[in-house]
């Protein structure tokens, strides 16, 4: 038995984490981002409020995001951003018991890189922590029949990784992690600006950039933007205008990684799959799927209908919801991965 208490899902993002509390939806949504004290080494704040104070702090204080690439790169401050978050995310009430967690992990995460984020939630206050694949939490989120004998592609394209997946009789069939993800196209529109104008901005500017005029698909329309940051020659504020049609240049290259190992795992999924597949569509999920045209782009490769859900932001903390509700569910799919993972 898993006991009673608090049962919370986590999606643990590069770029933002959402929090699921059963019976009770998403109850946070932050932000991956730890603002610290250098001298002394004690957060300050967590989620919003420190990503406010991205590239706006004074010497002694250091915000920083403790995810890279969809796993942790900082133990010591992932674990105090944990704690923080189901802080939160249970009612004072019930904080004497200590929640069941569901924490989500990318499938190419290595076995190091799970057990860091296992042992981060437990030390954050978890009562006993579940891993599940970030795919299979997507495909689950989005109410895709997973338990049938048929393919489901599903594609999470996050802050930090992009999870691709054949998903048949509830296990995965093929499946991929790339190191792409939101935060390594606004890497890309930095150094294009850099290059280009001789003009720094900082993270916060390039992904507004990408919100605002970003593509993976040339529009109808290009657009311009005014871009304000600093004159690398004259140490000044400049301002410069940047269009839509060369932030598409800037960002093509990990976009094309995107397609083309998409396109590799239906070549590695078995053809009856693929049949059905071609039926069902690709489901894409993510913050990166509200990226504009990035569904028709995966369409043009592939042939295949893409599908992006309502709010594919959540889809994978809504999964990780569904699986609370489904005991069942839960234990099989966590003990597969785990045993596949060597962390049972």
């Amino acid at each position: 038995m898993l006991g009673i208490g608090e049962r919370i899902g986590i999606d643990l993002g590069t770029a933002s984490i959402i929090v699921f509390a059963r019976g009770r939806g998403i109850v946070v949504r932050e932000p991956s981002v730890v603002a610290i004290s250098e001298q002394t080494k004690r957060v300050l704040a967590v989620g919003h409020e420190a990503r406010e104070m991205l590239g706006r702090t004074p010497g002694n204080i250091v915000a920083l995001r403790p995810l890279r690439d969809g796993v942790i790169a900082d133990y010591s401050m992932t674990r105090e951003m944990l704690r923080y978050l189901i802080r939160k995310a249970c009612p004072a009430s019930a904080r004497f018991l200590k929640p069941l967690v569901v924490i989500c992990i990318p499938s190419g995460a290595t076995a190091v890189e799970e057990r860091a984020a296992l042992e981060a939630t437990r030390a954050a206050g978890a009562r006993k922590v579940i891993p599940i694949e970030e795919p299979m939490a997507a495909a689950i989120g989005v109410g895709l029949p997973i338990a049938s004998a048929g393919g489901n592609m599903v594609v999470d394209v996050g802050g930090g990784t992009t999870d691709i997946a054949v998903i048949s009789l509830g296990g995965i069939v093929v499946s991929d992690s790339l190191r792409v993800g939101g935060t390594m196209l606004d890497e890309a529109i930095t150094r294009h600006i850099r290059h280009v104008y001789n003009l720094d901005i900082g993270e916060r500017t390039a992904e507004t950039i990408k919100h605002e005029i970003g593509s993976a698909f040339e529009p109808e329309e290009e657009e311009e933007m005014e871009v304000r940051g600093l004159d690398i020659v004259s140490g000044l504020p400049k301002t410069v205008a940047v269009s839509s049609h060369e932030v598409r240049e800037a960002m093509a290259e990990n976009i094309n990684h995107i397609i083309e190992a998409v396109k590799n795992q239906l070549e590695r999924t078995p053809p009856e799959l693929a049949a059905d597949i071609i039926e069902r569509g690709i489901t894409l999920t993510g913050g990166l799927a509200l990226l504009n045209g990035l569904d028709r782009l995966l369409y043009l490769e592939t042939g295949i209908p893409v599908h992006v859900p309502e709010d594919p932001i959540s889809s994978v903390a809504m999964g990780t919801g569904k699986v609370l509700d489904q005991l069942d569910i839960l234990e099989r799919t966590s003990g597969e991965f785990a045993s596949r993972r060597g962390l049972l």
